[in-house]
């Protein structure tokens, strides 16, 4: 399985990237060591969406904060980039994609990282991954 993040990012053309305790949903909290990973610079930080791929170098669940009943996962995670994105994907390509029973890898981005707005980790399907890889 891939994984995509939506975060914010400091330097779009790091070599590295590390991320510290990240909301996961959509299966996000199984990202590991070996996987890969597209990384979005998120808009709502200043970012421009899709800028690299990478390879997850170390992934460390974050503990459960006693007390607090509901809890999303989290996750720490540092990642080796790949390779740099070619073409833009974002918000403003992603957003005309709204019938959410389509089935397309499009759809799906849109739905998992813009439907709500918040940073996190994905999982996503090989559709998608794929989708995505097009952009490199």
């Amino acid at each position: 399985m891939a994984f995509a993040i939506k975060a914010k990012v400091g330097d779009p053309r790091a070599e590295t990237f590390a991320f510290t305790a990240q909301k996961t949903m959509y299966g996000g909290k199984h990202i590991a060591e070996g996987d890969t990973v597209f990384v979005f610079a998120s808009e709502n930080e200043g970012g421009q969406g899709l800028i690299a791929r990478g390879v997850v170098t170390s992934a460390e669940a974050v503990a459960r904060r006693p007390g607090i009943v509901r809890q999303t996962p989290r996750v720490s995670l540092s990642i080796s980039r790949t390779a740099l994105a070619k073409r833009p994907l974002g918000r403003s390509q992603l957003k005309y994609l709204t019938d959410w029973n389509d089935g397309q890898p499009g759809i799906e981005l849109n739905f998992k990282f813009y439907r709500q707005a918040t940073n996190k980790i994905v999982g996503i399907s090989d559709e998608a991954a794929a989708f995505l890889s097009e952009f490199f």
